[in-house]
């Protein structure tokens, strides 16, 4: 069906922009100047205000890990973005290809391990009994699996990108499906506890820690909570556009509408970037609300679990 794509995957008989349409691509368009450099330009920003942020010396030894993962996760957009200006200027640039492929596929992977490691914290802050796990597990169990799926990710879009044939490319695509579905579960299960969390929070007030009662109370830690649920959902929704793009295969006709990838691919992942940059857990959960400032989380936890079971 797609047989005009081998010419694409074989550098000594492919098309050039000078003797294909861009519909002869991959992709089987010129990608979008102007949503492009909106883009590029909202990740740049974003990178940069993560790092601004997370090196503030009151937020920098509470949010290093939020920060270095939302700054890689940006800085990998910006990579993936500039291959699609790439792409705007050569519809089949190999290099830009390449970028494209393995770049914008993994770098929301960074975003949610940034979301799993935050909802620790609350847990930790709040009430850590009322969790179905101990606060730590959800930065050890949810960013392993987090890890699995960009190594899968990485592995298949690279892989995909240098592939030879279309065996080779479909091995490829068939990894990143797996990495995709790694992360599509990973997020289900953990909004589904977050969510049991959440319930467990506002049916047992009595059981909450005293010394956060402010920082249950302040609108800022409010808008901070909704922050982090539009952006994983913002994270969920793209990572389901994608399984279902790479599942129709190199070429599909989704994989080939410009207009899903910006609505549900760019423009979810932005969004995500821009509340979490805006809500900054270090300005909107600040640690002096949090009622555990001079331990470390493990600490505070192993306490409070063994104050339980003494009860």
């Amino acid at each position: 069906m797609y047989t005009h794509l081998y010419a694409r995957l074989d550098p000594n008989q492919g098309c050039t922009k000078q003797t294909c349409d861009p519909i002869w691509s991959i992709y089987g368009y010129r990608p979008s100047l102007p949503f492009t450099l909106l883009f590029l330009t909202i990740f740049a920003l974003s990178a940069i205000a993560f790092l601004i942020q997370g090196l503030h010396p009151r937020t920098r030894s509470k949010t290093w890990f939020f920060t270095t993962a939302m700054t890689i996760g940006s800085s990998s957009e910006v990579l993936g973005y500039i291959a699609k200006l790439l792409l705007y200027n050569d519809p089949f640039s190999d290099l830009g290809f390449k970028m494209n492929v393995v770049l914008l596929t993994f770098a929301p992977a960074f975003y949610a391990a940034a979301i799993y490691a935050t909802l620790a914290q609350i847990c930790l802050a709040i009430a850590p009994e009322l969790s179905r796990l101990r606060p730590r597990l959800y930065t050890r169990i949810f960013i392993s699996c987090d890890v699995v799926s960009i190594i899968l990710q990485a592995a298949g879009g690279g892989i995909a990108s240098a592939a030879p044939d279309f065996h080779v490319l479909e091995i490829g695509d068939n990894i990143m499906i797996a990495g995709l579905a790694t992360q599509v579960a990973t997020l289900l299960v953990f909004g589904v506890l977050a969510a049991d969390y959440a319930y467990a929070v506002y049916k047992n007030q009595e059981s909450l820690r005293p010394a956060t009662a402010e920082l249950r109370r302040s609108w800022r830690f409010k808008a901070f909570v909704t922050a982090l649920w539009v952006a994983y959902l913002g994270i969920q929704i793209r990572c389901c556009y994608r399984v279902a793009e790479l599942c129709e295969g190199w070429g599909s006709p989704t994989m080939r509408n410009q207009g899903l990838f910006i609505g549900l691919d760019s423009l979810p992942v932005g969004v995500a970037a821009v509340v979490l940059n805006v809500c900054h857990p270090g300005w909107w959960f600040p640690v002096e609300l949090r009622g555990v400032e001079g331990r470390s989380h493990s600490e505070v936890v192993e306490v409070e679990v063994e104050e339980k079971a003494k009860v």
